[in-house]
């Protein structure tokens, strides 16, 4: 399975159109979105070319292909205008056999643990900074943000399929990998 992993696209038209055109070169089965999609938030600065509403309807025409969670700047007026779940925590996705525990990261990541079996990964965004961090036999993955880099970052996303996350610029550019399956940390080696 071909997975595109994003986060924190925060109403940006501009950047929200450039994730979907990602996902269409990429060829990716599905969307994952770590939640924040429509709103900035009270300590963003507004992203270039803000546009929920043509976010909405960028996101409305694949909804049948997302698969999202809530962030903490998602709320309930937000379900009513986007066609897909956006309100859960988190979802619980396997794919390539590896226990994928979605979230947002404002209420579990590594500090607020979710309940893991050794060997799940905790994919998170909120912080806006890429990241691979190894804790309790669990790894946290963190793509980054679509339209809010911040600690000096690209605007970015992941590809996972194979068992391989490789982190990707909006130009698609690979600047980061992390081979599940075939590293020391795979409970299976």
């Amino acid at each position: 399975m071909r997975l595109l992993i994003a986060s924190d696209i925060h109403g940006s038209a501009l950047y929200c159109n450039e994730l979907i055109k990602r996902y269409k070169e990429e060829k990716a089965e599905r969307i994952i979105l770590l939640g924040d999609i429509l709103y900035h938030g009270p300590r963003n600065d507004l992203p270039d070319e803000y546009g929920p509403k043509e976010v909405i309807k960028a996101l409305n025409s694949l909804k049948d292909d997302i698969i999202c969670v809530r962030g903490n700047c998602d709320t309930e007026v937000d379900q009513t205008v986007l066609d897909f779940p956006i309100m859960a925590d988190y979802a619980l996705i396997v794919a390539d056999g590896i226990t994928l525990f979605a979230t947002h990261g404002h209420k579990y990541n590594t500090e607020k643990k979710p309940p893991l079996h050794s060997g799940d990964v905790l994919l998170c965004g909120h912080t806006h900074i890429p990241a691979k961090v190894f804790f309790d036999n669990n790894v946290y993955i963190n793509p980054g943000s679509v339209s809010i880099p911040k600690g000096g970052s690209a605007r970015g996303y992941i590809i996972f399929q194979n068992g391989v996350f490789d982190w990707k610029t909006l130009k698609g550019e690979t600047f980061d990998r992390f081979d599940y399956v075939h590293s020391s940390f795979a409970p299976c080696n």
